[in-house]
């Protein structure tokens, strides 16, 4: 059974940093594109940012690019999402998707997702 499990997140005052991770378990992970979204309270879902397979194509939202890095360690099956200069407005449960393209995790189709960890960044 596919897994895919979040970590990382918590309480943090506007201007610090978090690393969130996705464990990946019984999935060849070094195959999926994968990406991090977010939900706020009350709001959609939207895409923050993706990886392709090899890592060595990245996608941001522009809300986040200069701020978060998004990386993987295909040799431990992990996805990572570096936060820093973090905003009130990026309070979220962030969930982490993996999908056989990167275009296709983008839009949000990816096959296989996570339950999220919840960031919550005070002013």
């Amino acid at each position: 059974q596919v897994q895919l499990v979040e970590s990382g997140g918590g309480l943090v005052q506007a201007g610090g940093s978090l690393r969130l991770s996705c464990a990946a378990s019984a999935l060849t992970f070094s195959t999926y594109a994968m990406a991090w979204f977010r939900q706020a309270p009350g709001k959609e879902r939207e895409f923050v940012a993706a990886i392709r397979q090899s890592g060595g194509d990245t996608n941001y939202t522009d809300s986040v690019k200069g701020r978060f890095t998004i990386s993987r360690d295909n040799a431990k099956n992990t996805l990572y999402l570096q936060m820093s200069s973090l905003k009130p407005e990026d309070t979220a449960v962030y969930v982490c998707a993996a999908g056989s393209t990167l275009p296709i995790v983008v839009a949000g189709f990816g096959r296989y997702w996570g339950q999220g960890t919840r960031v919550t960044v005070s002013s």
